[in-house]
Parts: structure tokens; C-alpha cells; sequence
């Protein structure tokens, strides 16, 4: 039990533990459920893919590459890295990571033995066996964990093989990508004026100019969209939007390598309002993850390249940030955005009074250092008198690791009820009402917020 429920918020959770999983934004990768084959060891599967575990064995001095990290596969060994695991298993206490894990080893994979350096054998060879049975194959675990919909993200030049591969096998399961443009929208990224070129390539477009540029990314967004995309995602550390009166003349100083980081920066700010208003031409939902100043550790940069667990928050100002995204087309009737931030001084500040007016923001759950029990539940006492429950996006796991996706939404079910037991005893609202909103919290504001 990760939380202590009292009888009120035990009844609610018993409501909503069994409801099935809405997934809306994540990176699972589709091509587990295209091959459906078996998981190749327990390193593989718990450790070597999930930075909240290698970022805190690094910080205890573990090295990356002893955990398997930038090794080739063929040189790995999985019950060594998986010994070092559990051999630094205590390091965990107190983490969300804890609670996942000790969940999917509990629920998932049915290993009742505590994890330490004397059972590290004795759990590998366990995990390891479960992992050569069919019913622990990727499509049967989705079916087993009660997955409604599962939202992939995916890069603007991505072919969707593994998506198209899903569809064309007359399995059941519901993957669906996300359009995730950064690489082509974010002029700072060394590769942008090669990964412009190639968007070329893909829609035929001539992306040379400015005008083709535009007609190309709107091409993606169709493709995704008739791939089952409902949403696009962008990442951004400094909340930045403006309106240029000429971005193709910026757009072509880019091109050429005359363009200053100042120039880029407004290029990208440009290019979010450019894709807020293809949102409401084509219907997909807009998802803004902002405060991350990613990559800060330039040794690991150099030596492992990005996303190895050196991302960091930062402070964010989105009234300003947002001033001309959404003077521009907030107040369009088919516009939703749904904002995730790493600064949670920004919570009741800033995102409940701008979502509480703003018809087209909605507030994004607890996302990456903040997805705990005591995560949530400052959200919620920062967001919900000024925002409401009905500005707010539900839950998503964001999650790389497939086991811990019923973990983490049954630990959002518990803090859900928990919170609400409080609101009921403190009187804003009755049993029924708290009824309802577990209902809506768990699933039905996800469905609505990605229009699943």
C-alpha cells in the first residue's frame, strides 16, 4: 500500500482501481507491440530504458556504462547490471521509483521476495522465466493491464512503420502516435536545416521556402492524423511566443547559417503559434511541456549523447511566454492546449488562473520529478480553487518503461481519492460529487482533454 486511505478514500479508489487505462502521452516504443516479441532480460526491461533509475545510481557514483549505457547489446551483461540494481535497491526509499517498481515486481511479474544483493540471482532468473511465457508479451500485458488507448511520441519525420504494422495485424490494441515536430520547428537543434531538407524529402515539398515549409509540416499532421494522432507535443525551456512580421526572411537567414541564437529563439516562438493555429484547422491537440533545461551535464552529453537522466527544471513564465500564442488564437472555440510544467511555483500563479480563463488551456498532471503522491497532491491544492477540476487533463504516465504504467496510474488513483476524501471532509462537496470526480480524474478528463 503506497497510501494510507482513510474509509471514504477507500471507497472512492475501489470505484475507479479497475477502470481501464488511459494513456494519452507517453514513449513506449510501437515497435514492442508491432513484433510482440518477448523482452530480452529483466536489465533490459527495468533499468537500462528509465533514467529516474540510472540518474539516481549516478548520482550515488555508479558509472553508466557499468549499468549498460552506451554499450552495445551484444557486450552487455544483464545479470550484472541487474546485480548493481539491487545491490544500490536502498537508494530508492522514499522515490516514486520505489513504489513503481515494487508494484510491477509485486502485481505485474508476481515476486512477492524483497530486492537486495542476496536475492538479485534468485529475482533475475524469476523475471527472466516469466519473460520467455507468452503472457508476458507485450500485446497480452497491454490487454492484462486494461490499456484503452496508448499515445506513442514520435518525431515529425518518423515513417509510423511500427504504427502502420500494428493496424495491418488485426490486432485489437489501441497505439496511436504523436506528432512531435521539435527537430523541425526548433532552429537551435544543430541538425534543423538537415532535418528541414529531409521533411522535404518526405512530403515533396519545397522546403526551401517558407511557404513549403509551412505546406510540408502540414502534411505530417495529416499523416499522423490519419495514423490515429490526436495530438502534438513540443518541448521548450524558455517560454517564448511572438507573431514575426516576416518569418521567411528570418526563416532563410537560418538556412544560410547567418541567423544569431537570439533570431532562433524568436524563429521557434513564431513557430508555435504557427502550430497552435494548424490546430485549429486540423483538430489535433497542442501539448506544450515547458522548464526543462535538458541535458546540463556536458560530459555525459559528449560521451552519451541526450536524455541520460541530466534534464533539470527551471523557472518559467508563462503569462508572458504565452502573451501572443494566445492573443493570436486562444480564443479560437477548436483550440486545446494542454500546458506541463517543471516549475511548480507556477501552479496556482500562474497556469490555474490563466487555464481558468483561457478556453483553450487545459493543466497538464503532475509531469516527470513531481508524478508522486506528494506531487500530486500539492498539485491539487495548488490548481483546483482557481482552475477547477474541469481545466484540468486528467492523467498520463509520460512514461518509457511498460510495466510501470498501472503503477503509476493506480498511485494517481490512490492520491485522487485521498484528495478528494479531504475535500469531502472539509465540506466543499459531497460523497457523489467526489464520486464523480475520481471517475472523471481517472479516465473521462484524459479521453476528453487528447479528444480520444
Amino acid at each position: 500500500m503506497v497510501l494510507r486511505l482513510d474509509w471514504m478514500a477507500e471507497a472512492l479508489y475501489r470505484e475507479v482501481a479497475d477502470l481501464p487505462i488511459v494513456s494519452p502521452h507517453g514513449h513506449c516504443d510501437p515497435a514492442w507491440f508491432s513484433a510482440d516479441q518477448a523482452f530480452a532480460d529483466p536489465a533490459e526491461l527495468l533499468v537500462i530504458p528509465d533514467h529516474y533509475v540510472f540518474r539516481m545510481l549516478y548520482s550515488q557514483g555508479v558509472p553508466l556504462e557499468k549499468l549498460g549505457i552506451g554499450v552495445p547489446v551484444e557486450e552487455r551483461d544483464a545479470r550484472a547490471i541487474f546485480r548493481l540494481f539491487a545491490a544500490h535497491w536502498h537508494l530508492f526509499l522514499g522515490t516514486p521509483s520505489r513504489v513503481w517498481i515494487e508494484y510491477v515486481f509485486r502485481e505485474t511479474l508476481g515476486i512477492e521476495m524483497p530486492l537486495n544483493a542476496d536475492t538479485a540471482d534468485a529475482i533475475y532468473d524469476a523475471i527472466a522465466e516469466r519473460l520467455s511465457e507468452r503472457a508476458f508479451r507485450p500485446r497480452t500485458l497491454f490487454e492484462r493491464f486494461n490499456i484503452e488507448v496508448l499515445a506513442t511520441t514520435d518525431g515529425a519525420l518518423d515513417d509510423l512503420a511500427h504504427h502502420h504494422a500494428i493496424a495491418d495485424s488485426g490486432w485489437g490494441g489501441r497505439i496511436v502516435p504523436t506528432f512531435r515536430p521539435d527537430a523541425v520547428l526548433d532552429a537551435t537543434d544543430p541538425r534543423f536545416v538537415e532535418n528541414v531538407a529531409r521533411l522535404g524529402e518526405v512530403t515533396g515539398e519545397d522546403t526551401g521556402s517558407f511557404v513549403g515549409y509551412l505546406e510540408a509540416l502540414r502534411k505530417r499532421r495529416a499523416f499522423f492524423a490519419q495514423m490515429g494522432a490526436t495530438a502534438t507535443d513540443h518541448a521548450i525551456e524558455v517560454m517564448h511566443t511572438e507573431w514575426l512580421a516576416d518569418p521567411a526572411a528570418l526563416f532563410a537567414r537560418i538556412r544560410a547559417g547567418e541567423a544569431s541564437a537570439t533570431d532562433k529563439a524568436r524563429f521557434y516562438g513564431h513557430m508555435l503559434i504557427e502550430m497552435a493555429q494548424m490546430s485549429v484547422e486540423d483538430g489535433l491537440v497542442m501539448q506544450i511541456h515547458g522548464g526543462s533545461r535538458r541535458n546540463t551535464n556536458a560530459q555525459i552529453m559528449d560521451r552519451f549523447g541526450r536524455d541520460m537522466g541530466a534534464d533539470m527544471p527551471v523557472a518559467t513564465d508563462w503569462v508572458r511566454g504565452l502573451e501572443a500564442l494566445l492573443n493570436r488564437a486562444g480564443n479560437e472555440p477548436d483550440l486545446r492546449i494542454i500546458l506541463f510544467t517543471l516549475d511548480e511555483t507556477t501552479y496556482a500563479r500562474e497556469l490555474a488562473p490563466m487555464a481558468g480563463h483561457w478556453p483553450c488551456l487545459r493543466i497538464g498532471p503532475p509531469w516527470w520529478f513531481y508524478d508522486s503522491a506528494a506531487g500530486i497532491a500539492r498539485y491539487f491544492d495548488n490548481v483546483v480553487e482557481t482552475a477547477g477540476y474541469a481545466n484540468l487533463a486528467g492523467f498520463n504516465d509520460d512514461t518509457r518503461a511498460f510495466m510501470s504504467i498501472p503503477a503509476r496510474h493506480d498511485l494517481w488513483r490512490r492520491a485522487v481519492a485521498v484528495h478528494l476524501s479531504g475535500q469531502v471532509a472539509r465540506g466543499y462537496f459531497d460523497r457523489a460529487d467526489a464520486a464523480g470526480l475520481a471517475r472523471a480524474l481517472a479516465t473521462d478528463l484524459a479521453r476528453e482533454a487528447y479528444r480520444l
